[in-house]
C-alpha cells in the first residue's frame, strides 16, 4: 500500500540494511510518510555485535518501528555441504541471523514499557523453499527468521507490539543480486522470468509497500504473518 501524506509523522523508525536496495528505500518510503528514520548499515553500527547494538539504540532512545532488512550472502557463492567450512556458515548466520535477534532485543526494550511497536522482518523467499544459490546457511537464516516472526509475536503481542515478515522473490536491489541475473544468461533468465506468474522480477518499491501496510494503522491487528511478495512465484 502506499502511505497516506504524513500518514507516520511522530513516529521513530530504524531500518538496518540501507546502504543500498530495499532497505534505502524502505527508509525513504518511511521518510516520504513523516517518520523519522535511523538508517543502520554494517559501516556504521557492527548489528552482530550485541554491545554496539545496544549503545546505538541506547542513543536513540525511542522507537515505534524497526525493519530488519540486514543480511545477505556475504560475499559467498555455493559450496558442496560435504566441502563448506564453519566459518562460511557461521559468516551467513551472523550477518542475518544474529543481527536479527540483536535489534529485535534492543528494540523490545524500548518498545514495552510504551505499549507499542512495529517490528517487520525481511526474509526471503529462500527461507520458505531453497536459495537459487545454493547457500545452505542463507536459506537456515531465513527460515529461521519467519520462525522467530512467529515467536515474537506471540511474546510480544501483550504488550501491543505486532511482528511481521515479508520474504521477498527475487528483486534487482544491488550488485550481488545483479551479478546473480548476469550470470544467469538470457535463457536462465528468461526460465526464471517464466516461473514468475507477473513476468518479471522485483522491485525494492514492492518490497517497501509490504513493510508500509505491516507498520500502517490498516494493519493493528495483523502479526505474526509472513507474506511473500515474488510476483506469485510461491504460491501457498
Amino acid at each position: 500500500m502506499a502511505f497516506q501524506p504524513q500518514e507516520l509523522t511522530g513516529q521513530t523508525a530504524v531500518v538496518t540494511g540501507t546502504a543500498q536496495g530495499i532497505g534505502h528505500e524502505i527508509a525513504d518510503s518511511l521518510e516520504r510518510a513523516g517518520a523519522l528514520v535511523h538508517r543502520v548499515d554494517k559501516d556504521t553500527v557492527d548489528l552482530s555485535d550485541t554491545a554496539a547494538v545496544d549503545a546505538f539504540f541506547a542513543g536513540v532512545e525511542s522507537v515505534d518501528i524497526l525493519v530488519n532488512n540486514a543480511g545477505g550472502v556475504v560475499g559467498q557463492t555455493h559450496t558442496p555441504i560435504d566441502d563448506l567450512e564453519d566459518a562460511a556458515w557461521d559468516a551467513v548466520l551472523l550477518a542475518n541471523l544474529t543481527t536479527t535477534r540483536n535489534c529485535t532485543r534492543a528494540a523490545a526494550r524500548l518498545m514495552k514499557p510504551r505499549g507499542y511497536g512495529r517490528i517487520v522482518m525481511i526474509s526471503s523467499g529462500a527461507g520458505r523453499s531453497v536459495s537459487l544459490t545454493g547457500i545452505q546457511a542463507y536459506t537456515t537464516a531465513k527460515a529461521a527468521q519467519i520462525g522467530f516472526t512467529r515467536q515474537m509475536a506471540h511474546e510480544l503481542g501483550p504488550f501491543g507490539i505486532t511482528v511481521n515478515c515479508i520474504a521477498p522473490g527475487f528483486v534487482l536491489s544491488n550488485p550481488s543480486s545483479q551479478a546473480q541475473w548476469d550470470g544467469y544468461g538470457q535463457a536462465g533468465q528468461q526460465a526464471l522470468l517464466q516461473r514468475i506468474p507477473a513476468r518479471r522480477t522485483g522491485r525494492p518499491a514492492d518490497i517497501a509497500r509490504g513493510v508500509g501496510f505491516f507498520v500502517s494503522p490498516d494493519a493493528d491487528w495483523v502479526s505474526g504473518q509472513t507474506i511473500s511478495i515474488d510476483g506469485g512465484h510461491s504460491l501457498f
